[in-house]
């Protein structure tokens, strides 16, 4: 049973929405109905709902961690909650719905497989809606599911589902967005959750935890372009492994074979894959996101923030990158100020050479007259970097394409980017 736990897919997704559209409601019934909390968690959260007065378990207490998060009734904080069915393994981000926290939405969202984006039934498409499916197609999210929640409010209509399904693919179409798919939930009362609505017969599709084990996301990583960038080189001085030379790191794209020809860049010197290893057990050959270490044939200088890939396909190299970049800091953007930027496992000294525009997260529109940069700001800039980077554009590889910039003197993380 451990073995299967340890070999199964992992989902993670993130929950966005409006304040109070019942995201914290949602996971809290996903968690209670699969069954993945302990008896302990549901005496504190009835204790606690029947201390507010409540009629009803007020199962968004089981995410909102936070003392002031349960007071407020509002998600401040990123929160992760793992579960397990027997198909899946899932790691939610349960990200705040207010505009002052998109940096956390950003953060919460840049790995996930999958959003969940909730619209509250009454209220249909909002401002927020739109921005967070703006994030969501900004950060190449593959999947996304609209939940139509609060449905028990408003008669369980299929003419108001239907009015806002409409509504969103309408907006969806002007985002980069493939994959969506709609489900109408009452989060609350649990219909279409875990189990099957009786109140909707008319909807004929899943239901939210089925789609969330079934989505297919096998073909989410880039499998066709060849990046290891090594984070080690392990040379273990034991007198057993005397020449051993082995380069570790997490492939961040394609599928490497034992065997195969391969060029270690910046060097641009050429060998063969010698041998692949998880631990100590040899394998055939590894891809994206595996942990693994390569030996190679050839005796090449490689070291941290080298990359080996193949020679027919390589990234690309520079010092000046375009980056669309939300800031994270509370303090403001210092024309000038020195970075240190983070990239792979690769590490350089960078500055904004230049701010093209900012994007009005509301409208999507570009404001191309401010240049100052406040947190939570998103906007299009022009890096240089102090050396040349191996990278491919976000859209190509999540990995590959996505930088973040810490301040020199504070060792803050400042901001998040990702490359055009």
């Amino acid at each position: 049973m451990q073995d299967g736990y340890l070999n199964m897919e992992l989902l993670r997704f993130t929950t966005a929405g409006s304040v109070d559209d019942g995201k914290s409601t949602l996971i809290g019934r996903l968690l209670y109905d699969s069954k993945s909390i302990f008896e302990d968690q549901m005496e504190a959260v009835q204790a606690s709902s029947q201390k507010k007065g409540l009629a009803h378990v007020d199962l968004s207490l089981l995410t909102d961690g936070l003392k002031a998060e349960r007071e407020q009734g509002i998600t401040i904080d990123v929160a992760y909650r793992y579960f397990a069915t027997p198909k899946r393994k899932f790691i939610i981000a349960d990200t705040p719905g207010h505009i002052q926290y998109t940096r956390n939405m950003v953060t919460g969202a840049s790995t996930a497989n999958l959003a969940l984006i909730l619209v509250d039934a009454r209220k249909g498409i909002l401002e927020q809606t739109c921005r967070h499916s703006f994030i969501a197609s900004l950060l190449k999210i593959p999947h996304l599911i609209v939940c139509v929640n609060k449905m028990d409010l408003v008669d369980y209509q299929e003419e108001r589902y239907n009015e806002i399904v409409a509504a969103y693919k309408s907006f969806a179409s002007k985002l980069e967005i493939t994959d969506v798919h709609f489900v109408p939930i009452s989060a609350l009362n649990g219909d279409n959750v875990v189990d099957k609505s009786a109140n909707m017969p008319w909807y004929q599709g899943s239901t939210l935890l089925y789609l969330l084990e079934t989505i297919h996301i096998g073909s989410d990583h880039n499998h066709i372009d060849c990046r290891f960038p090594v984070q080690q080189v392990i040379r273990p001085h034991k007198t057993k492994f005397h020449d051993f030379r082995g380069y570790a790191g997490r492939i961040s794209g394609g599928i490497f074979k034992k065997g195969d020809e391969v060029m270690v860049l910046p060097s641009g010197f050429t060998s063969k894959i010698k041998s692949i290893q998880v631990g100590e057990k040899l394998i055939e050959e590894a891809f994206a996101p595996m942990s693994v270490t390569m030996t190679l044939e050839d005796e090449i200088d490689i070291s941290r923030g080298d990359m080996i890939v193949r020679s027919n396909n390589q990234p690309q190299n520079g010092q000046d990158i375009d980056v669309m970049l939300c800031w994270f800091n509370n303090k403001a953007y210092v024309p000038g100020a020195k970075f240190h930027l983070k990239h792979t496992s690769n590490d350089a000294r960078a500055i904004i050479k230049e701010i093209n525009y900012k994007v009005d997260i509301n409208t999507l529109h570009r404001i191309e007259d401010d240049k100052t940069l406040n947190m939570n700001d998103i906007c299009r800039v022009k890096i240089r970097a102090t050396k040349p980077l191996l990278f491919d554009s976000y859209r190509k590889n999540r990995n590959t394409g996505s930088i973040i910039l810490v301040d020199e003197a504070t060792n803050e993380t400042v901001a998040a980017g990702m490359i055009v």
